[in-house]
């Protein structure tokens, strides 16, 4: 960032700021005095050193803000505003910067992105409350531009250090998490939140670390902390964590080829169950019926069925759309003006509470109605594509270390677990930020295969005479 600014303006500025802030010192003591006008300048001053390296450190603060804004901690408090600043300003200056190294291309990925906020415009114009929905429309279009420009900016060039920081910010978030979790304080607010990051995000990411590096004290060192992750999302009690968790890190071991791996730690798991079950078989069998009931019903009694804890919020769901079928109740807000979304900070995988549409594709339905929607779905087919494509070629490779494989199996993971939440298009939410950064990195990292053809075993029909010279000159 520094490269592109003339070396006689930061000279210039390096001179004329500390005499600027003397003269508003004397002229104007009481700004030195308040904490209010003191923490806006140090707040100030972090943000502008964040842009004056913003490929190596704007990123990790974007997610570090939304993820602050969203814990059951004390500095959630600020964080709540904060995150949008983070937000906006990282929109504007990664637009900057790509407009001005045009080095980035855009494809049919940003083209539907960008028909898809339009949709988000559209509904909100047609929704009861507008304003508000215009607000939440406006909340997706940063989320995309930051994630087209900033997102790529930060890995684009750098791809070893990202990914390095990326496992490592991986490593030392699961710890804390844990280190939390043995003192009683539930940091991320609930087990459902608790559940999705562990999920979506710790459980693949910290899976391919260790396939990646073998140097043995790594390799144990991720190990551990990939047990811990799967530990906590067996405690988060969260269905979809758990599927989302078990999709990912089992397609990557299949992709890869590495059956074995996949065996072992399945072979761990029924030991782990078996050694309880010898050793303390009273303990494990209330351990077998409050997973029963909490994990697999959501509720006291199996008799309402393995889906019940998601029956009403879909039939809500479903009422609204025939409500309002065709331009839907407003992007991000439901049909009496509330926001949709609100319920993140508190969704719980406890009795009697569930998400808002019990699913991000039947949210996004809900808000912007059949004739919206269909931007959406191409983007995520689109995303899908890459995902395959990626499949494809650890298949055919085997190679773990391709920057693409752990952002294949996060977008895995968070599209399974979005069946059962919905948080994928909820701008407000760290998961949404991080998710829709990762894909529009991987729509760049792709490897160049083709996608699957089908193959149906059918009998040719007999060539036309007429065509048969047309095809053997070809």
């Amino acid at each position: 960032m520094t490269e592109q600014i003339p070396r006689g303006v930061l000279i210039g500025g390096a001179v004329l700021a500390p005499v600027f802030l003397v003269l508003l010192a004397l002229s104007r003591p009481w700004y030195f005095t308040s904490e209010t006008y003191l923490g806006g300048l140090l707040f100030l001053e972090f943000l502008v050193a964040a842009v004056w390296m913003f490929r190596q450190t704007f990123f990790p603060l974007v997610l570090i803000a939304f993820l602050f804004a969203g814990l059951n901690l004390a500095v959630g408090g600020f964080w709540t505003q904060g995150r949008w600043v983070f937000l906006g300003v990282g929109a504007l200056v990664g637009s900057i910067i790509v407009i001005k190294d045009r080095r980035f291309s855009f494809g049919v990925f940003h083209l539907l992105a960008l028909f898809a906020v339009l949709a988000a415009l559209v509904s909100a114009a047609a929704s009861h409350y507008p304003g508000f929905a215009l607000l939440k429309a406006l909340s997706l279009l940063l989320v995309f531009i930051y994630a087209a420009t900033g997102a790529r900016l930060a890995v684009m060039g750098r791809e070893n250090r990202f990914f390095e920081g990326l496992v490592t910010g991986c490593e030392i978030f699961i710890g804390a998490i844990m280190a939390f979790h043995l003192k009683g304080t539930e940091a991320m607010g609930n087990p459902n939140s608790l559940g999705a990051v562990t999920g979506v995000v710790g459980a693949p990411i910290l899976l391919w670390g260790m396939l990646l590096d073998e140097r043995p004290r790594v390799h144990y060192r991720r190990m551990a902390l990939f047990a811990i992750c799967v530990y906590l999302i067996f405690d988060s009690h969260a269905r979809a964590a758990m599927a989302a968790a078990f999709v990912s890190c089992a397609l990557m071991c299949v992709s890869l080829r590495r059956y074995k791996l996949l065996a072992e730690g399945l072979t761990v798991i029924l030991v782990l169950v078996a050694a309880v079950g010898i050793w303390r078989p009273e303990e494990l069998s209330n351990t077998v019926s409050s997973v029963t009931s909490s994990v697999v019903y959501k509720s006291k009694s199996s008799e309402v069925g393995l889906l019940a804890s998601r029956e009403a919020p879909w039939q809500a769901a479903l009422d609204t759309i025939r409500d309002n079928l065709w331009f839907g109740t407003g992007f991000g807000t439901t049909d009496n003006g509330r926001d949709a979304s609100e319920h993140l900070s508190k969704f719980s995988s406890m009795e009697g509470v569930t998400a808002e549409n019990g699913s991000s594709y039947l949210a996004i339905l809900t808000w912007v109605g059949v004739l919206g929607v269909l931007p959406f779905l191409l983007t995520l087919f689109v995303l899908i594509g890459s995902v395959v494509r990626t499949v494809s070629w650890m298949r055919k490779t085997g190679n773990v270390a391709h920057p693409a494989i752990p952002l294949a199996m996060v977008i895995v993971a968070g599209l399974v677990h979005a069946s059962l939440e919905d948080w994928l298009f909820a701008p407000g939410y760290y998961l949404c930020v991080f998710f829709w950064s990762m894909a529009f990195v991987l729509v760049d990292l792709t490897p160049s295969v083709p996608l699957p053809r089908l193959a149906f075993a059918s009998k040719p029909r007999p060539m036309r005479q007429d065509l048969a010279g047309v095809a053997s000159s070809r």
